[in-house]
């Protein structure tokens, strides 16, 4: 019984070392370390947002400005006036 008891223990061990759990007790309890990393992964969550919606907005203002010179039927009417709000609200 014994050594079932050890077997088992062994392998609770085992387990708990693939799982690295004694690292991440350890990030755990260091809270200002918690909080600084997470500041500094929101702050760069942040900047990657706001540079992927300035280059997909920049993208979305070109093609629809070519739309517009391309004077497409019905469309073409209405983007200019977006377009014109736009600029005219710079």
């Amino acid at each position: 019984m014994e050594e079932q008891l050890e077997k088992r223990l062994e392998r609770v061990i085992s387990v708990l070392e693939r799982m690295r759990l004694d690292e991440y007790v350890e990030y755990v309890s260091n809270r200002k370390r918690m909080v600084r990393q997470n500041i500094l992964y929101g702050m760069l969550r942040g900047l990657g947002f706001t540079i992927g919606f300035s280059v997909l907005g920049a993208l979305v203002l070109v093609l629809l400005s070519k739309l517009v010179v391309e004077n497409i039927p019905l469309i073409g009417g209405f983007l200019a006036e977006v377009i014109d709000a736009i600029q005219n609200s710079r």
